[in-house]
């Protein structure tokens, strides 16, 4: 089966430094796997290449069959392929529910004309895209939140808030990065069985860059393990947990001590 989201050989470097260096995935549809490495490690640099932030040197992405290499961002959001971010990066003045109706125009039918005229298909559109921008805040948790500013939410629910808005793009693959960022124990619990339940309901493919280990270890069913660039392990969550150079990248090798 073709792969929801495939790269093979993507690096990129910025100077002298090799950011990524021959990174290769296989995510699978329905998957749900994970990235993990150290701070520096190039997670983030490599979410920027997948999503068409940052063009690789050399490499290949597919979203499916469909080639990403210089797509444009919103292209490539268009196309099934969202993210949140790793620094919230919500409209912080518009409401819970507006920042949801924004992802939505990705996929609106009716025009300028229609819009400037308010048609009958507009103001049907607009119904149909408020009920569905209430739907995705009920599926994170946050059902009746929707007039409240994204601002002046608590912070695991602005979490919560960029979640859905990658949803509202209707995406093949969701791409999650540090989603339990700054969040207490409670919000990770809650956290861990949301990943689950979304990828379960909306037939996802998840792939999550994420410092809690117990959660990462917990949701996922493969680990790419990133140090310096280049993927040193993959495996299940017990095999990378052993991996001697994993241990090393994270603790430090015995002569380093």
């Amino acid at each position: 089966m073709t792969p929801a989201l495939f790269a093979r050989g993507v690096s990129i470097r910025f100077g002298g430094l090799a950011a990524v260096s021959n990174f290769e995935l296989a995510l699978p549809v329905g998957g749900l796997y994970g990235l993990i490495g150290p701070n520096g490690a190039g997670k983030t640099t490599l979410f920027n290449l997948l999503t068409g932030v940052y063009r690789p040197d050399q490499g290949e992405i597919r979203l499916g069959e469909r080639d990403l290499i210089g797509s444009a961002p919103s292209a490539i959001a268009a196309s099934g392929l969202a993210r949140t971010f790793q620094n919230i990066r919500l409209f912080h003045q518009l409401s819970a529910l507006d920042n949801v109706r924004v992802a939505q125009f990705a996929h609106r039918r009716t025009g300028l004309v229609a819009t400037l005229l308010r048609t009958p298909a507009w103001r049907r559109e607009e119904e149909a895209d408020r009920a569905a921008a209430e739907a995705w805040l009920t599926a994170v948790g946050l059902e009746g939140r929707g007039a409240e500013l994204a601002r002046n939410l608590p912070y695991g629910d602005q979490r919560r808030l960029e979640i859905a808005r990658a949803l509202a793009l209707r995406p093949k693959v969701l791409l999650l990065d540090e989603p339990a960022a700054g969040m207490n124990p409670q919000e990770k619990l809650g956290l861990r069985s949301l990943i689950r339940t979304l990828r379960d309901t909306y037939d996802l493919s998840i792939l999550l860059i994420e410092h809690d280990m117990g959660l990462v270890m917990d949701v996922c069913e493969h680990i790419t393990v990133l140090d310096h660039g280049e993927v040193i392990a993959r495996g299940t969550a017990a095999e990378v947990q052993v991996d001697p150079a994993v241990v090393e990248a994270y603790l430090g090798s015995p002569e380093a001590a």
